[in-house]
């Protein structure tokens, strides 16, 4: 099913909009669509987005490629930035907002002006527009205090952050402009996405990127509570898959509606501290002993989560090619070759300094 959707993108092209496009998971997005020959616009204000995710991917596609994307600096809070960014534009992939439950905690309204006045302000530019699907990112926060597992689309809980109401609200939004408006949209509810480019820098960060780069400094790793929250982690790619298939879904069954994006299982932290630490020891002999510092369990997580995706694979057509394992190799791969203590080469993005490995200066021209 994905092969078949990947052909039919590759023979038709269209152009694309990608928010959030220098983020982790839309700089993956404008990689994948820029080498299958697509027209992206992409659009980010860098407030969580890096310029080195958009010179990592100039590196990764031919210079042709490159040439068929169309870059606005701009926040999605503003209207008339998302109405321009919009313009002439066939689908929507929608990824920019203010992920991290402890930083909707410290602050809401950042939060909710980002998530869901921002939100907003993407589907009212792109039902003026005329865009023929607008694809965006959910989360499984949404999930809440909700006991039943595997997670089911259809029975959700009390939300246990402002971050989890934000992503809330922008389902009934997307709901809302269906009904009014007859805008079709397709939410997915990611499940603890993980991959390269994902920034282990900051109070926010994931805890995979975190974890791993801690460990190649021989700095403590904390796990919150005793180990054995687990989570359903999945790797990029998978996410890529998910939406590129909700983009070209044509079953009118499968349009405005919400589906899980994971991998269907769960991994306790004391597992995915031995699975990276086991991936990482060969190179770095002081991880042989190495041990996790736990410490009291953080406000707003819950204790287990875990995907049904059987929604996704029945409409979507959905199947995660890349398991837990793989996609950690891969991760740590790409972590070690970016951050481990070496001397970089380091060259500016238009004039700025990149965060990380390397990259090409690119011309980045607002438009």
């Amino acid at each position: 099913m994905y092969d078949t959707a990947l052909k039919r993108i590759a023979e038709r092209p269209r152009t694309w909009l990608v928010t959030g496009v220098a983020g982790f998971i839309g700089s993956h997005l404008l990689e994948t669509l820029l080498k299958l020959d697509q027209r992206v616009v992409g659009l980010d204000n860098f407030s969580t987005g890096s310029r080195n995710n958009l010179g990592q991917v100039g590196e990764a596609v031919t210079q042709s490629q490159w040439k068929n994307f169309r870059f606005v600096e701009g926040d999605i809070r503003a209207l008339d930035t998302c109405r321009r960014a919009c313009r002439s534009v066939n689908l929507v992939l929608h990824q920019a907002g203010l992920g991290s439950v402890p930083r909707s905690i410290a602050d809401p309204i950042g939060t909710h002006d980002s998530n869901v006045g921002g939100f907003l302000n993407l589907l009212v530019a792109a039902h003026g527009a005329g865009v023929a699907r607008f694809v965006y990112a959910g989360s499984s926060a949404i999930y809440g205090d909700h006991p039943v597992l595997p997670r089911v689309e259809s029975e959700i809980g009390r939300p246990l952050s402002p971050y989890a109401v934000t992503k809330y609200v922008n389902e009934l939004y997307a709901g809302t402009f269906a009904h009014c408006y007859g805008f079709d949209s397709i939410g997915l509810r990611y499940f603890n996405v993980f991959g390269p480019r994902q920034d282990p820098n900051g109070a926010y960060a994931a805890v995979i990127p975190k974890w791993v780069c801690s460990m190649i400094r021989n700095e403590p790793v904390h796990i919150n509570g005793d180990g054995e929250t687990a989570r359903d982690f999945c790797y990029v790619d998978n996410v890529v898959q998910a939406n590129l298939l909700a983009a070209l879904a044509e079953d009118p069954a499968a349009v405005n509606q919400v589906y899980n994006v994971a991998l269907g299982e769960r991994t306790s932290l004391n597992e995915l501290f031995e699975l990276i630490r086991s991936l990482l020891e060969p190179r770095y002999p002081h991880l042989r002993n190495f041990r996790p510092v736990y410490r009291k369990f953080r406000a707003g997580d819950v204790r287990v989560s875990q995907a049904d995706i059987g929604k996704a694979k029945r409409l979507l057509g959905y199947r995660p090619l890349t398991r837990v394992s793989e996609g950690l190799a891969r991760a740590v791969d790409w972590y070690v070759a970016s951050f481990a203590p070496q001397p970089p080469i380091r060259r500016a993005v238009s004039g700025r300094e990149p965060q990380g490995s390397g990259s090409p200066i690119l011309n980045l021209t607002p438009s």
